[in-house]
């Protein structure tokens, strides 16, 4: 079989705003402290991507200043997180690529996106859902698929109708490093638990 190219599938990346984000932490972080989060866990999440190549959806001009110094492609955010999927979906058909995954931003423990964008073209959607079996933090589909979004409380379960009223197979993956995603005071509590222990 011969191997794919690093231009097959890519990753969207929402990114609303360093600054603003995160304001459910309010009540334990700072704003410079939230905004220095979001910048770590974005960090993380597009190391993740490795090689495939990545758009960013944001119009705050701090975020466009970091994905451009990092060579990232950039769409202007649209308005909401589904309409910012769509965005996404664009980008990857203009650029040409058989699949695309829109990954939430806030994935600290983030290590690797490949095998959730490696099925190419095929009719396959890969939902993870979030550590609360609520969310979908990241949600990989072929780019010739319309599919329709529905962020926000019990997005994965829709996500997996919509997928399935496409005709595409659904693979749920439980996956604990992307599926954890920050959001309130008890997923930072619950962070550090979480991370792997170095070995000596």
């Amino acid at each position: 079989m011969p191997s794919r190219s690093r231009d097959d599938a890519g990753i969207v990346v929402p990114l609303r705003s360093f600054t603003l984000g995160k304001a459910r932490l309010a009540p334990v972080l700072t704003e410079s402290e939230r905004a220095a989060l979001a910048r770590t866990m974005a960090e993380r999440v597009v190391r993740a991507a490795g090689s495939l190549p990545v758009a960013i959806v944001s119009s705050a001009d701090e975020v466009v200043t970091w994905a451009r110094a990092r060579g990232f492609d950039i769409v202007d955010d649209p308005g909401s997180l589904d309409a910012a999927a769509r965005a996404g979906r664009t980008w990857a058909a203009d650029r040409g690529l058989a699949r695309y995954a829109i990954v939430h931003a806030d994935l600290p423990l983030a290590e690797s996106l490949a095998a959730i964008a490696a099925d190419g073209a095929a009719p396959v959607a890969v939902i993870v859902p979030d550590h609360r079996d609520d969310g979908t933090p990241v949600l990989s589909l072929p780019t010739a698929t319309p599919f329709d979004f529905a962020y926000g409380p019990d997005s994965a379960a829709r996500h997996v109708a919509e997928a399935e009223r496409r005709g595409l197979t659904v693979r749920i993956v439980r996956d604990p490093a992307l599926a954890f995603d920050v959001d309130l005071a008890d997923d930072l509590a619950a962070l550090d638990a979480l991370r792997p222990t170095p070995t000596p």
